[in-house]
């Protein structure tokens, strides 16, 4: 079956749109590289721990909602449910695959919920705030992102979604899951940052 050249032009438009790399672009106006202090990542977190709160909670809403405009503009322009699955799954690679960092990117987690909370709703209402309780319980980010991830794609099963939503959040967690591999690991041999530590920026060269 050919593929229909608008729903590869809203794929298209949504991978565009998460590959907008809000951390760098804030980060730069403070005079850091972001890929160079902290964990290297470029997503909220690593801004939160770098620049501090404001600058966290702003780029974790650009992240969020480029997720989550991209699914609103193909529901707008009457997708069906497969392909807005395919749309929240494009914006969530374009954050992690930004061609403006030479194809390299966050993990997905803002920019997932997003497109979550655009997709359905009343199943992030569900599943978010597991992600919350584990992230307040534990004050590590990244396990809060991975409970968020899995209990998403078992809310969907449980809650009986349509099997295009369930693959797409399977894959969404999939791929959450993959980014954060070394936050995996760094959590098993109890090394992972929490919440609240702090990363001092590069101060400028010495003389």
């Amino acid at each position: 079956m050919a593929l229909d050249p608008l729903h590869v032009f809203i794929w298209a438009l949504a991978f565009f749109f998460g590959s907008i790399p809000a951390g760098v672009v804030v980060a730069r106006f403070y005079g850091v590289d972001l890929r160079k202090v902290g964990s290297g990542n470029i997503g909220a977190t690593n801004v939160l721990r770098t620049l501090g709160w404001a600058p966290g909670i702003g780029v974790f809403l650009f992240d969020a909602f480029k997720g989550g405009i991209a699914v609103w503009i193909a529901r707008a322009l009457g997708a069906p449910g497969p392909v807005l699955g395919g749309v929240a799954v494009a914006a969530v690679l374009g954050h992690v695959f930004s061609p403006w960092l030479g194809f390299k990117g966050g993990k997905g987690v803002a920019t997932g919920f997003g497109t979550l909370l655009f997709l359905d709703p009343w199943l992030a209402l569900y599943a978010v705030p597991l992600g919350v309780v584990a992230l307040l319980l534990t004050r590590y980010v990244s396990l809060g992102s991975l409970v968020g991830a899995a209990a998403s794609v078992d809310l969907a099963f449980a809650l009986a979604r349509p099997d295009w939503e369930k693959v797409a959040l399977a894959l969404l967690a999939g791929l959450i899951y993959l980014t954060h591999r070394d936050n995996i690991k760094r959590l098993w041999q109890g090394t992972e940052r929490q919440l609240g530590e702090r990363v001092k920026p590069p101060g400028p060269p010495p003389a």
